[in-house]
């Protein structure tokens, strides 16, 4: 009598390889998909948290809305000023530009046409009389590393989105008026 020697055929093996790779191949793209999603959804939320920031800087020290993020963020720790006002994380409100998150670069500046407070306008309670960087307006965008869809928010507290064909084109120059709910 011979001895069968037990084990998987080579056909066998080649077929389990293969519905490994169909799997894959159904899966990858959906996982991708995914995170992308996962990014805009942060992104939108980090805009909201900066919407959010720039109304309590404009409450609390009474100069305006901050015309940059690194203005919202911790700065230099406590205690907080107009200067380093502690609203944002570092990670967001970092002091280099942009600030990157989550697949996205994020920055604020003042809108078009806007105009810092000139120096000395008002005195907030935060102690910073001579503080001229302040804006009566603001401007916060989230451009994709990756993808093509960006956001933009300002001072309406709305957030829209801009889906740019072209990468080099920024999402300040092209946006639809469709609020993200």
């Amino acid at each position: 009598m011979r001895n069968r020697e037990k084990g998987f055929s080579l056909i066998e093996l080649l077929i389990v390889v293969a519905i490994i790779l169909i799997i894959a191949a159904i899966a990858i793209p959906n996982l991708l998909q995914s995170r992308q999603r996962a990014n805009e959804t942060s992104a939108v939320g980090s805009l909201r948290t900066v919407n959010t920031s720039e109304v309590t800087y404009q409450t609390t020290y009474g100069v305006g809305y901050a015309w940059s993020l690194a203005i919202l963020g911790p700065g230099a720790g406590l205690p907080y000023t107009c200067q380093n006002a502690g609203l944002l994380d570092d990670v967001l409100g970092c002091a280099g530009v942009p600030c990157i998150k989550s697949g996205y670069n994020f920055s604020a500046t003042n809108p078009p046409g806007g105009a810092p407070t000139p120096a000395g306008t008002g005195v907030p309670p935060g102690g910073c009389p001579n503080w001229g960087v302040s804006t009566y307006a603001y401007l916060a965008v989230a451009v994709p590393n990756q993808g093509k869809r960006g956001y933009i928010t300002d001072d309406s507290g709305v957030t829209r989105f801009c889906v740019a064909a072209d990468p080099a084109v920024p999402c300040t120059a092209v946006f639809t008026d469709a609020a993200v709910q």
